[in-house]
């Protein structure tokens, strides 16, 4: 049976319930492209985010699935792939990425990860049934792969709707047989190269097409949930992803809105050399002794941080007056974190060109940093990016 799960904060800060999408535009007069066989290719059963808006994209991007899969918990074996297109299809692992460990109390969940050359999208769903043989619940993970990342989520809605006709229906695979037909790609060769010679596509620019309801179900609409449930220690995590560090976020199912960097296997926390950085929830934590500085939060974090929300009001007061209906919440968000990482960078870049290429804490200030409390997370910066600069900052426990 569906046991009571256990609490995920992240799951607070998702999305409420989804406005009524506007109703997709009709098909282009020429040269149109459409999706074939009736799949629907966006939530609300229209056309994708940069099709349903905005100026045309120069090339739209191809239906690129190399293989479709159904996955189910075996009450004696486990995990296994019950069924699958092609059939010759390597996919080891596959039946563990798409039922997340703790699956079993929860109802639904979806799942992004990796494969090889391949991104994965699956949905998770779990049934009550009478059955002793099943230990009165059914389990089931409906998914896909693909060289593109950027479509996985345009199949969202299709796949929840065949892992639940999985569950009431076993064995019925005539709806994934006739999907995977009409979306049938190529697989990348094992050299790396997709034979198809389509690139690997990263996300694309879509933020202001995206509704509510895809917000929490595409990796490019988590950032603000992330940033509301972090806070100000979004700053420390951003200075790691800047060094470049290893991120492990630990969190029970449903782990979908945790985003695309997540495990759900506690186990994990004991490998330390699988990490640099452990995510339990708000509890951000390192073994590093020499990152343990970066974990505190100083004045110019906390500054950072009231620029952000006070940008942040000022686009939500500019929606609600109807001045501003192009900007989002992710585009703000994404355009702040660049526009830090440019000013520290360039001014990392002038000091190094300079004739006596010393970093002062004016300089810190100017970055916007803080010249005593980010003293470490400059010197790890230097090195990590071999930036050729010499940093003059005392350090506070010696003065």
């Amino acid at each position: 049976m569906v046991e009571r799960a256990d609490e995920a904060p992240l799951l607070f800060w998702a999305e409420g319930p989804a406005v009524s999408a506007p109703p997709p535009p009709a098909a282009e007069a020429s040269g149109g492209r459409r999706l074939g066989g009736g799949w629907s290719a966006a939530p609300w059963g229209g056309a994708g985010p940069a099709e349903a808006a905005g100026p045309p994209r120069a090339e739209a991007e191809e239906d690129q699935i190399v293989a479709v899969f159904v996955v189910t918990f075996d009450p004696r074996t486990g995990n296994m792939v019950e069924w699958c297109l092609p059939q010759d299809i390597d996919l080891e692992g596959v039946e563990f990425k798409s039922m997340a460990s703790g699956s079993h109390k929860i109802q639904s969940d979806f799942i992004y990860f990796r494969k090889g050359l391949c991104f994965g999208l699956a949905c998770f769903a779990n049934m009550p049934v009478e059955s002793e043989l099943e230990r009165g619940a059914r389990m089931k993970s409906v998914g896909i792969l693909s060289p593109s990342y950027t479509l996985l989520y345009r199949y969202m809605h299709f796949l929840e709707n065949q892992v639940r006709h999985q569950l009431e229906m076993p064995g019925h695979y005539s709806h994934l047989e006739a999907f995977y037909d009409d979306k049938k790609g190529v697989l990348p060769d094992s050299k790396g190269t997709p034979t198809s010679q389509q690139p690997v596509h990263w996300l694309p620019s879509i933020h202001r097409y995206m509704y509510p309801e895809m917000k929490i179900t595409h990796p490019a609409g988590c950032m603000s949930q992330f940033i509301k449930f972090f806070g100000e220690q979004i700053l420390v995590l951003w200075k790691f992803a800047l060094l470049r560090k290893r991120i492990l976020i630990f969190s029970p199912p449903p782990v979908g809105v945790v985003c695309y960097r997540g495990t759900t296997e506690k186990i994990f926390e004991e490998k330390r050399d699988l990490y640099d950085v452990y995510v339990d929830n708000q509890n951000v934590k390192t073994h590093h002794e020499h990152l343990q500085p970066l974990l505190k939060i100083n004045n110019a974090d906390k500054e950072k941080y009231r620029r952000l929300n006070d940008q942040r009001q000022m686009l939500m007061y500019s929606q609600e007056v109807g001045e501003d209906c192009s900007s989002c919440e992710e585009d703000l968000f994404i355009l702040f974190f660049m526009e830090q990482n440019n000013r520290i960078f360039q001014t990392l870049m002038e000091v190094s060109a300079s004739q006596d290429k010393t970093l002062t804490a004016d300089h810190a200030r100017g970055m916007g940093l803080d010249p005593q409390g980010d003293r470490s997370f400059l010197m790890d910066l230097l090195e990590v990016y071999g930036i050729d600069v010499m940093l003059v900052i005392d350090n506070p426990c010696c003065t």
